[in-house]
């Protein structure tokens, strides 16, 4: 069974992370931050991971830290219910439209932790949310998940979607890097012999 629980307790949140990497894409996400859990959502919905995070930060100062750590947590996770990934495919990748915005992904679940991000935001702000918390999250989870992980911005001129473009396309290329491929027969992808 390809499922993890992570809790990750500080003096700034407590979080609960649980995923099921075979799953259907079912979620139930409730962080304080309305826009995150709504990317949350995406992120579920459209890796087929199903997915359930409760976080109770220090929301009187900011988000930043919720958000954060959720990335964090979310990333142990991953390495947790991917065990020792035999038989996964790896490698994923997506481009994924919306509206005005066109965003794009590529990662390697290598367990070398690398992150690119060429998906700068026209507004600082999202309603209340800090644009700029899309990108930390994405750092986190690249981090702590040892995921090579690049997201870049074709094109795209509304905030909102860009956001929601980045969290759909990595989405969908983690639904790739994690499936079990039928070809690799339970064999390790990588000819190192670890990962």
């Amino acid at each position: 069974m390809r499922k993890a629980t992570i809790s990750r307790n500080t003096a700034e949140t407590e979080i609960s992370v649980e995923i099921d990497l075979d799953g259907t894409g079912q979620y139930d996400n409730k962080t304080g931050v309305g826009f995150f859990d709504h990317m949350l959502d995406q992120l579920a919905r459209h890796s087929l991971i199903d997915m359930t995070v409760r976080a109770k930060g220090d929301l009187h100062i900011d988000d930043h830290h919720t958000v954060e750590d959720t990335g964090i947590a979310l990333g142990q996770a991953l390495v947790q219910a991917l065990g020792d990934k035999r038989g996964i495919r790896r490698y994923g990748h997506f481009a994924l439209a919306m509206d005005d915005t066109q965003v794009s992904c590529a990662l390697d679940l290598s367990a070398r932790p690398f992150f690119v991000w060429n998906c700068d935001m026209p507004t600082p702000k999202i309603g209340t949310f800090d644009t700029e918390l899309v990108r930390e999250f994405f750092q986190a989870l690249a981090t702590h998940g040892g995921i090579t992980l690049h997201i870049d911005r074709l094109h795209g001129f509304n905030s909102h979607h860009i956001a929601e473009a980045a969290f759909k396309s990595v989405a969908r290329a983690l639904r790739m890097a994690v499936e079990p491929d039928p070809r690799m027969g339970g064999v390790l992808p990588s000819t190192k012999g670890a990962l």
